[in-house]
């Protein structure tokens, strides 16, 4: 049976996990008897945490609202979460948090164990938050695969992944890893392709890495046009299944100031119009974000995306016809 110091802290932590417990499943859970279960809670309330309870057959167990917060029993991989969360809140990534981010990192820091603050101490310094122009809709990324690729960063070692695209196609890639990058709502892994002996940057969500690592390798040199410049021109090109250009008709500082960095390339071709290479993960998806610059474009050399156009140009044409009868 648990001591009853530890049994406190797990019966805490249990009424922390969701709002309302019965004592039979607290007993259970806790391998003692409703009584002891009872007693437990009487223990807590003269602790000072406010534990509601409900007699009768719907009847159990809350935690309430207090006037102290009571301390969050977070495991491992929560306690790394949390931290990292709060550091990318302090470095202004959320507006107006940056000093109670602060505040709240240094009190959780203070309660970790060392085997911990190592671990956020690595994602702190091979992790960079880009300053982006909003979020994008983001798949989910799997907490230990980011906590597995900073530690590949840390110790230099190789890795090797399965690379999906867009079409579900997978690549075995062989990389020196670099760091970790958070744009737009998602995030990036810059590394030195060993195949194709260039700096590259991939999406996170489409990796799957090979366990276990490769050996350990001297790090090279960083991308020469710093690590920004690259991940914001890999997120915009390197990583989406289809990729277009597009002439838009309107001077090249209009169409900069209208479109986040991370939408593609621009080239001026005369005073009046410029060449935007993009991407996306398929041609509508491109022509949604070309609507949206409300200027004129023409996509006569990119034929999906002309396609794509033409079935627009007709939903349209059906929206505004006059119905019949």
């Amino acid at each position: 049976m648990l001591a009853t110091s530890t049994r406190l802290l797990q019966l805490l932590s249990l009424l922390q996990t969701q709002q309302h417990w019965t004592g039979t499943a607290l007993a259970a859970e806790l391998g003692v008897t409703p009584r002891t279960v009872r007693n437990d809670v009487e223990r807590l309330r003269e602790l000072g945490y406010p534990v509601n309870a409900t007699p009768g057959v719907g009847g159990g167990y809350a935690l309430g609202p207090g006037a102290t917060l009571p301390p969050l029993l977070l495991d491992d991989e929560e306690a790394v979460a949390v931290a990292v969360g709060l550091r990318t809140a302090a470095g202004g990534a959320v507006t107006g948090m940056e000093e109670t981010s602060v505040r709240a990192l240094a009190k959780l820091e203070m309660m970790l164990p060392s085997r911990l603050r190592r671990r956020i101490n690595a994602m702190q310094s091979y992790t960079v938050a880009i300053a982006g122009e909003g979020p994008m809709a983001a798949p989910a990324v799997d907490p230990s695969v980011l906590t597995g690729l900073v530690a590949v960063c840390r110790d230099h070692e190789r890795l090797r992944f399965d690379y999906a695209s867009n079409s579900g196609a997978t690549t075995r890639r062989t990389v020196e890893p670099y760091r970790l990058a958070h744009l737009g709502g998602r995030w990036y892994f810059v590394a030195y392709d060993l195949d194709a002996a260039e700096w590259q940057t991939f999406r996170v969500d489409r990796m799957t890495p090979r366990i276990p690592t490769g050996p350990r390798f001297v790090p090279r040199p960083p991308p020469p046009e710093g690590l920004t410049e690259h991940v914001t021109h890999g997120a915009a090109t390197a990583t989406w299944e289809y990729r277009a250009r597009v002439r838009i008709h309107a001077p090249i500082e209009v169409v900069a100031a209208r479109l986040p960095r991370t939408a593609g390339t621009l080239t001026a071709v005369d005073d009046g119009s410029c060449d935007l290479e993009s991407g996306a993960d398929d041609p509508a998806t491109m022509l949604r974000y070309l609507s949206m610059l409300d200027l004129d474009f023409s996509v006569a050399e990119a034929l999906e995306l002309a396609a794509e156009v033409q079935k627009l140009a007709e939903r349209y044409a059906r929206a505004v016809a006059p119905r019949r009868g």
